[in-house]
């Protein structure tokens, strides 16, 4: 089957092979057997079984959310309420969705997972990256990666979320567990390893420990670092060829000389920003301008979580990058395609290039950058994944 998408009234396409043309105008796109397999001038679109009038608006590439927890239970928007009256986020509240994700059913989580995935593909997400860490026994974090993966390949094994409660004076045999019997049963259901290295959760040689113990399964990694403090996980990211760091908010010069320099090396480590986080938390918003100064590859997530962000939009997280980070609409927009792709490895999606996978978004707007203008509107008009459409 094969799908034009004709009348745009801008295309955003990022495509690989043509870094100095991002967004063009007058042209149709062509999707067929779920890949982009045409762009071009409209009066010379080939004929497709299947025509779409995009009606003069935008279409961009699919949203590509590299960091997102959604298998969990129960509900902390009280701590929400608490911080905006003044309470710090730190990482304790974790446990707590511990304990209510271990007492749900399977059909309890799976059903509140396709919702929030219904939720995210609806703001224009079209990848999806899923960890575990709410479960924090092997069972249950086997669960957890077993059920993300009905809902996507993109699923990563956190394990290492903090040290649950009953390891609490006993650290090391907790590190152990993760490196041994846990690391076995989830390995089989998951792409990728991370660790939230923090002073509430693990240290850098705890994580040096885990990630290695990953890699060895056959593993990428991630890593959750300086999200509360410069804490020493970015070099640990860039040493051990991370896929990509997460959070960036703290970095010290030397951080940002790893990540520029790694960028500079191709297939490095991508620094993730989550500025939806810092508007849940009230913490301070990483520099973007100083990230792209140095020439650090960059994306943007969402990491929607019941605790410090409970928002899968990626339409809002643009808009705060524009708006606080510091990046204008057009970078936004491809830390939010290109550069989720990059921190998943994954140069089949994020843009609009023949071969790509068919995941185009067709806006209610003219112009992508009503993304970043007109936040909390609802401009996803339609999304298209291998070209089909699924709302």
């Amino acid at each position: 089957m094969s799908v034009v998408i004709e009348n745009i009234g801008q295309l955003v396409t990022f495509d690989p092979t043509e870094p100095d043309r991002p967004v063009r105008s007058g042209v149709a796109l062509v999707i067929a057997e779920g890949r982009v397999a045409w762009v071009g001038d409209t009066a010379e679109a080939p004929a497709a079984d299947t025509c779409i009038d995009a009606e003069g608006a935008a279409v961009i590439p699919g949203f590509v959310d590299s960091h997102s927890h959604l298998v969990f239970a129960g509900d902390r928007v009280d701590e929400f309420e608490a911080r905006m009256a003044g309470r710090p986020y730190t990482a304790g509240g974790i446990r707590t969705t511990v304990a209510a994700t271990r007492a749900a059913s399977d059909d309890a989580l799976r059903d509140r997972l396709r919702h929030l995935v219904a939720q995210a593909r609806a703001q224009g997400t079209t990848t999806l990256e899923i960890k575990s860490g709410y479960g924090l026994t092997v069972a249950d974090e086997a669960r957890a990666l077993r059920l993300a993966r009905e809902v996507t390949d993109e699923t990563t094994f956190l394990g290492a979320h903090v040290v649950p409660a009953e390891f609490a004076h006993d650290r090391a045999a907790y590190v152990d567990l993760v490196c041994g019997a846990m690391l076995a049963a989830c390995a089989p259901h998951a792409r990728f390893i991370d660790v939230f290295i923090d002073s509430g959760a693990f240290t850098v040689d705890e994580a040096r420990r885990i990630l290695t113990a990953g890699r060895d399964a056959g593993l990428g990694l991630r890593v959750h670092a300086g999200q509360l403090e410069a804490d020493g996980g970015v070099a640990l990211a860039v040493e051990l060829g991370a896929a990509s760091v997460d959070h960036c908010t703290f970095l010290t010069d030397d951080d940002v000389d790893l990540l520029a320099a790694s960028a500079r090396d191709g297939a490095g480590t991508v620094a993730t920003l989550l500025p939806l986080v810092e508007f849940s938390t009230k913490q301070p918003y990483p520099d973007a301008r100083r990230l792209l100064a140095a020439g650090v590859a960059l994306a943007i997530a969402s990491d929607c979580n019941p605790g410090s962000n409970f928002s899968s939009s990626m339409p809002l997280a643009v808009a705060l990058a524009v708006r606080e980070l510091g990046m204008t609409p057009l970078e936004a927009l491809a830390a939010a395609t290109r550069g989720g792709a990059r921190a998943l490895r994954r140069p089949d999606v994020g843009h609009l290039g023949v071969g790509a996978r068919g995941d185009a978004v067709i806006l209610d707007a003219p112009d992508y950058r009503h993304l970043a203008s007109r936040p909390g509107v609802p401009l996803v008009r339609q999304v298209l994944v291998g070209g089909e459409a699924t709302q």
